[in-house]
C-alpha cells in the first residue's frame, strides 16, 4: 500500500521543530518530502545531546521520511535550481523570519508565477504584522505571550512556569499540517495554489481557548467569572507514591466514593454535583486525599478498575517504553537505522484502512538524494556535474 500523500511532492526549507515535525507528518503520509539544507546542513543535525555514529535522535525522529539535497541559497544559481524545484513540486513549506523569502526572491506573487498550483505554507512565531513580528520567536516566548505558563503557575507563589517540553512548538506542526492538507484538498477543486500562514501564536490561542481561556469567551460583565480550574487535582498520593484519576461523569464520581471507601459522600448534598463540591472544595479535596493515602497505588488500581473510575498509574519517562498498553498497540517502533544502529520512535499516529504510514525511510545523510532529487526534477548529468563543480549543491 502506499500513504494516503502519495505523490504529493514537498519542498522543505524549515529547521529545528516546528517545521520540521510538520513536514516529517506529510511524510509519514506518504509525500515525497526532500529537505533543502544549508551547505552545513541544519542546525538540529549535529545535535545537542543524544547521538550516534553523527546521528542526532532528535533529529532522526524530526526527519525522518524525507530525502536531503544540499542547496546554496546565498547565490544566484542556487535560487536558480530552487525556482526549478518549485516548478515541480506541490508544497513549499518554510519557517523563516517575516520577509526573508521575499529577499530570497520567492515571495508570494513570485512563487504564483512560477506555479499556479504550489501550496506556499509559512510557519511562524506571530504572523508577518505586530509590534512583536520581527522579534526572534522560540517556544517559550509563545508560551509567555499567549499565556501557557501561567496556566502552571504555582498558585502559593504565583511564579508562572514554563510547560517541559516544547508544546507552541510541537501542536503547530500538527496545525500547519493539517493546514497544508485543507489547502491540498482546495487545490483538487480550483486547480490553484494558495499561500497558508500558519503562527505558533494562533495555533496556541486555538489550542487553550475551549478550556484554559473559557473566562473570556463572553464579551461584558453579564457572566460573572469562575476560578480557574486546576489539573493538580488529577495526580493524587497514594501510600506509596502516585496515582492519576479524572472522574467526570456522576458514576465515575460514585465509583471514585466506593473504591476510596467513601460512600457517605454519596448521598451527602455537600458534594453531590461539581458546583455543590467547587462550593465546598477544601474540605472535599482534605477528604479524598485523606482517603487516597489510606491505600498503595497497587491496591488502587484493583478498586479504581473494579469501579470504573477514569485512572491511570503515572509512568516514569523510562516506564513508558515498558507500559502493557504502548507495547499492545504496537505504538513504539524499533528499527535499524543505517548510520544511527538500533533506533525507536513513535509509529504515525493515525491507523488507515486502505493507505498506509509508516516509516518508509529513516533520516537522510546531508545532501545524500542530492543527485536523485536534481535527476527527477528534471536536471541533466552535465547540469548536475557543474552546479556541483560551483559548490551550488552537495
Amino acid at each position: 500500500m502506499s500513504g494516503p500523500l502519495d505523490g504529493v511532492r514537498v519542498i522543505d526549507l524549515t529547521t529545528i521543530y516546528s517545521g520540521p515535525i510538520a513536514t516529517s507528518i506529510l511524510g509519514d503520509h506518504g509525500a515525497d518530502v526532500v529537505k533543502i539544507e544549508a551547505p552545513g546542513g541544519e542546525a538540529m543535525r549535529p545535535g545537542f545531546r543524544q547521538r550516534r555514529n553523527g546521528v542526532s535522535g532528535p533529529f532522526a525522529m524530526m526527519n525522518r521520511n524525507k530525502r536531503s539535497l544540499v542547496l546554496d541559497l546565498s547565490e544566484d544559481s542556487g535560487k536558480r535550481v530552487l525556482e526549478r524545484l518549485l516548478g515541480g513540486a506541490d508544497v513549499v513549506v518554510e519557517n523563516f523570519r517575516p520577509g526573508v523569502m521575499g529577499r530570497l526572491g520567492f515571495g508570494w506573487e513570485r512563487m504564483q508565477a512560477i506555479n499556479s498550483r504550489l501550496i506556499y505554507a509559512s510557519i511562524n512565531g506571530v504572523g508577518p504584522t505586530g509590534p512583536y513580528a520581527n522579534r526572534r520567536v522560540y517556544d517559550a516566548v509563545i508560551q509567555a505571550i499567549s499565556g501557557m505558563a501561567s496556566l502552571q503557575a504555582d498558585p502559593t507563589v504565583e511564579r508562572p512556569q514554563m510547560i517541559n517540553t516544547l508544546m507552541c512548538d510541537k501542536l503547530t506542526s500538527i496545525t500547519a499540517a493539517q493546514n497544508i492538507c485543507s489547502a491540498l484538498y482546495a487545490r483538487e477543486k480550483t486547480g490553484r495554489g494558495q499561500r497558508v500562514e500558519i503562527s505558533m501564536l494562533d495555533s496556541s490561542l486555538f489550542f487553550l481557548w475551549p478550556d484554559s481561556m473559557a473566562n473570556f469567551t463572553f464579551i461584558g460583565d453579564d457572566i460573572p467569572k469562575r476560578q480557574f480550574g486546576s489539573h493538580a487535582y488529577f495526580v493524587r498520593q497514594t501510600k506509596d507514591g502516585y496515582i492519576a484519576t479524572m472522574p467526570v461523569q456522576p458514576a465515575e464520581w460514585s465509583g471514585l466514593f466506593t473504591a476510596l471507601e467513601l460512600d457517605e459522600l454519596l448521598g451527602d448534598e455537600r458534594f453531590a454535583t461539581p458546583r455543590a463540591r467547587q462550593e465546598n472544595g477544601d474540605l472535599f479535596q482534605q477528604l479524598i486525599t485523606d482517603a487516597y493515602a489510606q491505600f498503595t497505588t497497587g491496591e488502587l488500581v484493583e478498586r479504581l478498575g473494579e469501579n470504573e473510575v477514569p485512572f491511570a498509574e503515572i509512568n516514569s519517562r523510562e516506564a513508558v517504553i515498558e507500559d502493557p498498553q504502548v507495547k499492545a498497540m504496537g505504538a513504539l517502533v524499533e528499527f535499524e537505522h543505517p548510520y544511527g544502529g538500533a533506533m525507536r520512535q513513535p509509529r504515525p499516529p493515525g491507523r488507515f484502512s486502505d493507505t498506509e504510514t509508516d516509516i518508509f525511510r529513516c533520516s537522510p545523510q546531508l545532501g545524500e538524494h542530492t543527485d536523485a532529487v536534481l535527476d527527477e526534477y528534471g536536471f541533466d548529468s552535465n547540469e548536475i556535474q557543474r552546479l556541483r563543480d560551483q559548490g551550488t549543491v552537495a
